[in-house]
């Protein structure tokens, strides 16, 4: 998993498919090359899945598959965390 970008990615996914210019915009600083080269590697990690369509212009959505799907508690779990120490720790 390693960085922040991969959570956000994944954040985003649990919610729905989405095609890539979406999911750019709803990550938002994200670079386009930075956002190509984790989508891959979530990819070849069994994460994400990649459907292309065959239309011009060309359509690719991504989306869980279910391994990436099970990363839900997770990520809840590491919200709770976060929300429990900001507000303990936070000034």
């Amino acid at each position: 998993m390693g960085n922040k970008w991969k959570f956000l990615i994944i954040r985003d996914l649990l919610v729905e498919t989405k095609r890539f210019s979406v999911l750019k915009r709803s990550i938002g600083s994200i670079s386009q090359k930075v956002l190509t080269d984790n989508l891959r590697q979530l990819e070849t990690s069994g994460i994400v899945t990649r459907k292309v369509y065959a239309e011009v212009p060309p359509r690719v959505e991504y989306s869980l598959t279910p391994l990436g799907q099970s990363l839900d508690t997770v990520l809840n779990s590491m919200m709770t965390w976060g929300e429990h120490y900001k507000n303990k720790y936070e000034p």
